[in-house]
């Protein structure tokens, strides 16, 4: 039986994250992450990180050297290379790894076959054994003058996870708030 009034928001007690940032929705916050380590003049963030459940949405990795360039033009496989690199980065400065990814979309500038197979070799490869459902696309044309491939993840960040021991849902499933963490209404 929850022990709070109906009516009454319940409050939850959570570890938060030192950098949170100064603006929230609901019980989830949001945190976009910019990395020193790569070209600094996209107009975006390259992944946020969403707490408590502590998801990372990359935006799509391009093959984009440090000085913002397209690295390797015409190439699919190098493209493929400098991608993962990259995306490896942006998950790195989001609290994540390539072991953390739950699921990629990986697009090739290209209606040949063969290029598609090339950047699944590579990409594929670069996950080893963490086989991750993955979607491949052929598509027309990417952002960049040049791009071939792009690459965009969804991954966990368990080492940044406001409440990475889990003991904020208990408290609140305690309390009888478990439904309304997990997107429900709180009554159940």
């Amino acid at each position: 039986m929850p022990r709070f009034a109906a009516g009454d928001r319940p409050r939850l007690v959570c570890r938060l994250l030192a950098d949170r940032p100064p603006w929230k929705s609901g019980l989830v916050t949001a945190r976009l992450v910019r990395s020193a380590r790569l070209y600094p003049g996209v107009p975006y963030a390259y992944a946020s990180v969403a707490s408590p459940a502590a998801l990372v949405f990359t935006a799509g990795a391009c093959p984009l050297d440090p000085a913002g360039q397209v690295a390797d033009a015409g190439d699919v496989r190098a493209q493929a290379r400098q991608a993962v690199s990259n995306l490896a980065e942006a998950l790195a400065a989001a609290g994540s790894g390539m072991t953390h990814v739950l699921k990629t979309t990986i697009y090739v500038a290209s209606a040949d076959r063969a290029d598609l197979v090339a950047a699944w070799e590579v990409i594929s490869s670069a996950f080893g054994e963490h086989d991750v459902p993955s979607t491949l696309l052929g598509v027309t044309v990417l952002g960049w003058p040049g791009q071939l491939v792009e690459i965009e993840a969804v991954a966990t960040a368990a080492s940044q996870a406001a409440d990475a021991d889990g003991s904020c849902f208990e408290a609140a499933e305690q309390e009888g708030f478990g439904n309304a963490l997990a997107g429900g209404d709180g009554r159940g």
